[in-house]
């Protein structure tokens, strides 16, 4: 089952399957789809699973062991790999919250996401090579764009799994948050992006002309939040100065 939610503008999609432990079956990825469709419009996207357990453990290996010819196996990981594809070019900026441990596939499906945040107790890794089997889903390729070519040959080569704390040391996830507080500490995060212009942001970052960049800060600069914001800054540096002359 897939769950869509907004809030505020946030939308967030969970996988939410525990007793499989969030892996991904093909009616996952049907409902992962039109939870894309359902989700375009977001001023950000949080992707994250049920539970505390697992993000995504990735394929269902119980449904897709089904799959026995080549011509089976590459229509499920190019369909997959477009819902990935969809995520890393969704408008707007994407969050994967791991709530629990993100393995093969579910390394994939995270790193298809801008931004990374991990409770502090999970793990993640490429795994797929434990299975005689490679990254299929794009992962490969984004794993290099985050850590260097040296590095994801290493973890993708060789399965090695990762703590939360590690991964975060070489660039795989972005911020550490503790188990107590994660659920409130990611949508504080995401909501603080899906409430200001990170859009616009994105945009530039993911390779906007000069011209685009500067038209999109005009339109920034002359909307009423930027005035109202920035009264807000003028108030309270005009009560600083006043609280230093008393």
């Amino acid at each position: 089952m897939v769950d869509l939610e907004f809030d505020d503008g946030l939308a967030v999609i969970t996988i939410d399957r525990p007793r499989a432990r969030n892996a991904i079956s093909l009616e996952t990825m049907d409902q992962l789809e039109k939870a894309l469709d359902g989700a375009e419009g977001a001023s950000a996207l949080v992707i994250t699973g049920a539970g505390d357990r697992a993000f995504v453990s990735g394929g269902d290996l119980k449904e897709l062991s089904a799959l026995r010819t080549e011509l089976e196996a590459s229509g499920m990981a190019s369909r997959m790999r477009t819902i990935c594809d969809r995520i890393a070019g969704f408008p707007t900026p994407t969050i994967a919250a791991l709530n629990g441990h993100a393995l093969g596939g579910g390394a994939e499906f995270a790193v298809a996401a801008d931004i990374r945040l991990a409770a502090h107790d999970i793990k993640i890794g490429f795994t797929q090579v434990t299975l005689e089997i490679m990254p299929a889903w794009g992962g490969a390729e984004r794993l290099v764009a985050l850590v260097g070519y040296s590095k994801a040959l290493l973890l993708a080569g060789t399965g090695t799994v990762l703590d939360a704390a590690e991964a975060q040391r070489i660039g795989l996830v972005d911020k550490v948050l503790p188990r107590a507080s994660f659920g409130d500490d990611w949508r504080g995060i995401a909501g603080s992006l899906a409430g200001r212009p990170a859009a616009e942001i994105k945009r530039v970052m993911k390779g906007g002309s000069t011209t685009e960049a500067v038209a999109a800060f005009a339109r920034l600069w002359v909307a009423d939040e930027h005035w109202a914001a920035a009264e807000k800054v003028r108030n309270r540096e005009t009560g600083f100065q006043q609280g230093k002359l008393e």
